[in-house]
């Protein structure tokens, strides 16, 4: 629980007493007319007012701190006297985590959180719905973005007056971070997770983007990709929640409102699965349901916080619904995980190419060119409401995937404290080896082409491998981790060790000085070493003239010509372009 000199001067200046009044639970917010929202320390105050406020209720709750010193928090409500993680599992509740500010600037859901707990809390939204459940209300996620406060910090965005910033004090996006956790707030809202494991996450936006008068996008996995057992309830979730919205006057989309070509309208739009980088991408894989909401960043802020806090009650009241059997989906999807040896996982998703037209209400608009960019810029009239006729591409294909081990996955000794510590952030079971492991057939996979990207991103090099799986033998010294399979977080485990997956461990640059020539062999040695074995090794010379004559990339390279031989000869580094983790079909000793 967070209790400091700090957040009883922040009680002073904000004129709050050990009696909290109600207006002490109303945000800058709502006194402002929702034209302007409050900087941290008003959180840090309410965080500790409704508890005040609600003692049998509500804690206030510090989960960890940001790089610049500000504690996160947490407000755990539950009217049933659930306010621990042990209670809500004893007791058998629902948990949801609802999750503002993970770019400080979208920063409706801070203000619609406050407002919809004090509503829950009062009686005055729907009754009952805390004591049906436990609410995990996090105002702001991106704590020092949020103290980077600038009226222009959102030039796409109608109001607040000012807001906090997209990225971290580090320049993270948090919404980049969820597989690979390289941030301190990343890692601590993870460790919040494992704690509560909640059933539900709800991450709330605000969108960029063209102009139009839908209001809120609503997406939810498991829906298209995880366990297929929780899709049809994921499926409901999503209609449940645009539903309710619909009956309110808003105008929900299930999906997110990008246009393929992002200043075309006519392009119309595609919906897939998002990697594990992202919120939705990465609760599915740990069997747990993800909501994406999106309030629309053109629509002023009252709306915006009106139908966000109207999204929150939504999940709620489905949560107090369906939780029990939510928890059962997620209970069967856990167990069918520990048992996916063997099978075919997804790594990845795209779109077919077909389409099918939607109506989407948009405002009328000219697309000419610019004498400023000299492109085609678009102009749209928000006074002349327009229905669109759009392409739309929504049929989910599996781009990539992989058969899973039969028992697991071997990180060599050299790297079992990186790679131990960042499955411990996503609580991944693994056992380190206290015995060397002879020799013995493993999964081992090669790179036939590695490619980096042009510039960093995250401030990672990622890097993009082709290659195969193949069979090889070998032994391990003592201090190997053993990462086995049958566990209910299989498919996260497989996301982050499988070299291919689109955000694994391997794929944000953490193995590439592995994929780098660190010895080498001088050109009069090479030359030296390929006339030997031309005149020694009828095979290596008729493989040599065939690829001369069938490459001629090859044919026309002296280094790839030498590299051919040097490849060949003893001096090569044969864990050159070797991942360096290999699957295992055989527990071991």
């Amino acid at each position: 629980m967070f209790r400091s000199l700090l957040t009883l001067t922040l009680w002073s200046c904000l004129g709050l007493s050990s009696a909290v009044s109600a207006a002490a639970l109303q945000t800058l917010a709502e006194q402002s007319g929702f034209l302007r929202t409050g900087r941290y320390a008003e959180v840090i105050a309410l965080c500790e007012a409704f508890q005040q406020a609600h003692p049998e209720a509500v804690r206030c709750v510090e989960f960890g701190r940001s790089p610049e010193g500000r504690p996160l928090l947490v407000l755990v409500a539950s009217t049933s006297g659930a306010l621990t993680p042990s209670m809500a599992r004893e007791r058998g509740l629902p948990v949801v985590l609802v999750q503002g500010g993970i770019h400080a600037g979208e920063v409706d859901g801070k203000d619609a959180g406050f407002l919809a707990l004090r509503e829950l809390l009062d009686g005055k939204a729907t009754n009952g719905l805390l004591g049906k459940q436990v609410l995990l209300f996090v105002p702001v996620f991106n704590v020092d973005g949020h103290e980077r406060f600038g009226p222009w910090n959102r030039p796409n965005q109608n109001g607040p007056e000012e807001m906090g910033w997209r990225t971290t004090a580090q320049n993270f996006n948090l919404n980049r971070d969820y597989a690979k956790a390289d941030s301190a707030e990343m890692q601590a809202m993870l460790a919040l997770v494992k704690a509560w494991d909640p059933i539900v996450t709800v991450d709330l936006h605000a969108t960029n983007g063209a102009q139009f008068e839908h209001d809120v996008a609503i997406q939810v996995e498991p829906l298209h990709a995880g366990d297929a057992g929780q899709r049809e309830a994921g499926l409901a979730l999503r209609d449940g929640v645009i539903a309710r919205l619909s009956q309110q006057g808003s105008l929900p989309l299930p999906f997110y409102p990008a246009f393929v070509d992002y200043d075309n309208p006519a392009s119309g739009f595609t919906d897939s699965v998002a990697p594990p980088r992202f919120s939705t991408g990465y609760f599915q894989l740990r069997n747990r349901f993800a909501i994406l909401v999106e309030t629309h960043s053109w629509k002023d802020y009252p709306t915006r916080v009106r139908i966000t806090r109207n999204t929150v009650i939504a999940v709620l009241e489905q949560a107090a619904r369906h939780g029990a059997r939510w928890l059962e989906l997620a209970a069967a999807a856990d167990a069918a995980a520990a048992r996916l040896a063997g099978s075919t996982v997804a790594l990845d998703y795209g779109v077919g190419e077909a389409s099918r037209e939607i109506e989407f209400r948009g405002y009328a608009y000219t697309r000419e060119p610019s004498a400023v960019s000299g492109a085609l810029m678009v102009r749209y009239d928000p006074g002349t409401p327009q229905l669109w006729r759009l392409p739309m591409r929504d049929q989910v294909t599996v781009t990539r995937s992989v058969t899973a081990p039969g028992a697991g996955y071997l990180v060599p000794a050299a790297h079992a404290a990186s790679v131990g510590a960042r499955l411990a952030v996503h609580g991944i079971e693994y056992r380190v080896l206290a015995r060397a492991l002879d020799a013995q057939a493993v999964g081992a996979f090669r790179a036939s082409q590695v490619t980096p990207s042009a510039q960093s991103l995250e401030g990672r090099q990622r890097m993009a491998l082709e290659g195969e799986w193949a069979a090889e033998t070998r032994a391990l010294p003592a201090g190997t981790l053993f990462v086995p399979i049958a566990q209910a977080k299989a498919r996260l485990v497989m996301a982050l060790l499988e070299p291919q997956a689109p955000d694994s461990l391997a794929a944000w640059g953490a193995f590439n000085n592995h994929f780098e020539a660190k010895e080498y062999m001088d050109t009069y040695v090479a030359e030296a070493v390929a006339r030997e074995m031309l005149a020694t090794d009828p095979a290596v010379a008729a493989e040599f003239a065939l690829k001369l004559e069938s490459d001629p990339e090859f044919a026309r390279s002296p280094q790839r010509r030498l590299e051919f031989f040097y490849r060949r000869h003893a001096s090569w580094d044969e864990r050159r372009d070797l991942y360096p983790v290999f699957r295992i079909d055989s527990i071991p000793d």
